[in-house]
């Protein structure tokens, strides 16, 4: 719950006006009047396309108890609460920070350009076999998102994991003003959001804000697998500690054996200690994530055979997903996003499953001067998983020429993501494995129904 009291405490330097309701606390702070409860103060942010505002009925009408507003409503019942601010997103991330300053609990922050949510998730499994552990829901991995996070302290929580998103330099910065993490870790740098940023320099600038920001007492958990994350051991003055495959690295995968989608096992190593784990994380790629939440486990005070018990019951939530098409064919639908990085992963996945493997591939969108590189680049990785090679979009194009130059004899280009979903339904057999990628404005997830039938 979040008082009436400290709303008005925690908001007073920016207060304007406001006017007490009925209500003694709310149940939680909400942006989304879609999402408004009975109870719920709702805070009207303005947007790049929407405005909060436009939904005060909405929100009062479902129950909202609450509102957060930049000027006063000029109809609103008198059993409903208002504060008036100057910024109510600004607002928001005061009233987060206030809570977060008067809980105490450690923050570790989790950014990178890929596998920031998988990372957060085993964290937060490998941590809570010891402690109470707060982590964000869904995609709150923003400057909305994170401090509605905050908002759901208690003071039964000792740990917090929290994913930190950017779009621009300081976004970052920003958070970690907000939550304070004292260990922060950083999965790579890669050209997700290049066409936004402009360069890989100033991607590793605004993932580096992360591990900046952390105090001379903290520490730093860093990908010594990726140049780039490595070298920001130098950028804090925390302690650092590596994580990967590499000689030198603190915590070390070794042996690494992939089972397809049953999972992974690979040798712990920790100094002079060495143990084997079985996972059920699927995918040899995951194994960055797992380090890097064994790297924090330790670091938070949990024993070695907690670490690894932890990891072999971790499960996560996975934005691929695996269906079943009627002829008996495996689909795997993982089709929320793509860059150069997460398309290289879905596809060595791939590589460890038996039957014929078949790609069907879109453009992979926002990577500016890498995007040719990135999709030929991928192109030729197809070229040695797959059997067949689907590929649609005019950048789509690109990696099935780098494909057929690799030398792959059976590559067909599509205009039409239905009318290649069209032909490979009559392909299709049982033994079949299906990978659907491609960015997320593609929408590539519409051809699924037709794979199915």
């Amino acid at each position: 719950m979040i008082s009436a009291a400290e709303v008005a405490r925690s908001l007073k330097p920016v207060l304007l006006e406001s006017r007490p309701g009925r209500a003694r606390s709310f149940r939680r702070a909400v942006t989304d009047s879609r999402q408004v409860q009975r109870g719920d103060l709702f805070v009207a942010v303005r947007g790049e396309h929407e405005d909060g505002h436009t939904f005060l009925q909405e929100a009062t009408d479902r129950g909202a108890a609450g509102v957060l507003v930049q000027h006063m409503p000029e109809t609103l019942a008198d059993s409903v609460a208002a504060y008036v601010v100057p910024d109510a997103l600004a607002a928001l991330q005061r009233l987060a920070a206030a809570r977060r300053e008067r809980i105490s609990v450690e923050v570790i922050g989790v950014t990178g350009s890929v596998g920031k949510t998988t990372t957060k998730e085993i964290t937060a499994t490998v941590l809570g076999a010891r402690y109470h552990v707060l982590k964000n829901e869904a995609n709150y991995n923003n400057e909305i998102g994170l401090p509605l996070t905050l908002l759901d302290l208690r003071p039964k929580h000792e740990k917090a994991v929290l994913e930190m998103g950017m779009y621009a330099l300081g976004e970052i910065r920003l958070l970690c003003e907000i939550a304070r993490p004292r260990v922060g870790i950083v999965t790579n740098v890669g050209p997700s959001h290049l066409e936004r940023l402009g360069s890989l320099e100033a991607i590793t600038d605004a993932k580096a804000e992360l591990v900046e920001s952390l105090p001379p007492d903290g520490t730093a958990i860093l990908n010594g697998d990726d140049p780039r994350v490595a070298a920001m051991a130098k950028r804090t003055s925390a302690r650092t500690l590596l994580y990967g495959m590499s000689p030198g690295c603190d915590v070390r995968g070794l042996d690494l054996e992939g089972r397809g989608l049953e999972g992974i096992a690979f040798t712990l190593e920790c100094g002079s200690r060495r143990t084997r784990i079985q996972t059920h994380l699927p995918g040899r790629q995951l194994l960055h994530n797992a380090l890097a939440a064994a790297t924090a486990g330790l670091v938070e005070g949990l024993a070695l055979n907690e670490v690894v018990s932890a990891l072999a019951t971790a499960q996560v939530p996975l934005r691929l997903s695996v269906h079943r098409a009627r002829c008996g064919a495996t689909i795997l639908d993982d089709t929320y996003n793509a860059s150069p990085s997460s398309m290289m992963a879905a596809l060595d996945l791939l590589a460890e499953l038996p039957g014929r493997r078949i790609a069907v591939l879109g453009d992979m969108r926002e990577l500016g001067a890498m995007e040719e590189q990135g999709h030929l680049s991928v192109g030729q990785r197809a070229a040695e998983v797959c059997q067949l090679i689907y590929v649609v979009g005019d950048l789509g194009r690109l990696t099935g020429e780098a494909a057929r130059q690799a030398g792959h004899g059976s590559v067909s280009f599509w205009d039409s993501k239905e009318e290649a979903a069209q032909d490979l339904h009559q392909r299709l057999e049982p033994a079949d494995i299906v990978l659907l990628k491609a960015s997320r404005a593609m929408a590539l997830e519409t051809v699924l129904p037709l794979l199915l039938e």
